[in-house]
């Protein structure tokens, strides 16, 4: 009797450990992916939530290194060429946010539109 005991209160438990780790999944950031692109963003114009936080997954196809840059969102990240990596964004009023890249600044250029 004791075993069925056991069992039961393992299934308890890890049913348990199960709901209290659904509010993590639950609150996963939207993800959304920019590429660099020969001295380009693309896409150009990324459209992302309003008043919601976010991760910008950033990868650098090449050639050369580049950078995002935002003076106004107070963010940068500088990526050699192949490298990814990712910026976490706090909640954005609606607007549109300006973005550039130092190393090819007549070319990389974009903005992040939050609606």
């Amino acid at each position: 009797m004791g075993m069925k005991f056991s069992t039961a209160g393992a299934l308890v438990l890890a049913s348990g450990l199960l709901l209290a780790l659904a509010p993590l999944r639950a609150q996963e950031l939207p993800s959304f992916k920019l590429l660099i692109r020969a001295g380009r963003f693309v896409p150009a114009t990324l459209e992302v939530p309003a008043n919601t936080k976010f991760r910008l997954l950033i990868k650098n196809e090449g050639p050369g290194a580049e950078e995002f840059e935002s003076v106004e969102l107070r963010k940068e990240k500088v990526l050699a060429p192949g490298a990814s990596s990712f910026l976490i964004f706090q909640p954005l009023k609606p607007g549109t946010y300006k973005f550039f890249g130092d190393f090819h600044p007549d070319t990389a250029q974009g903005q992040l539109v939050a609606k």
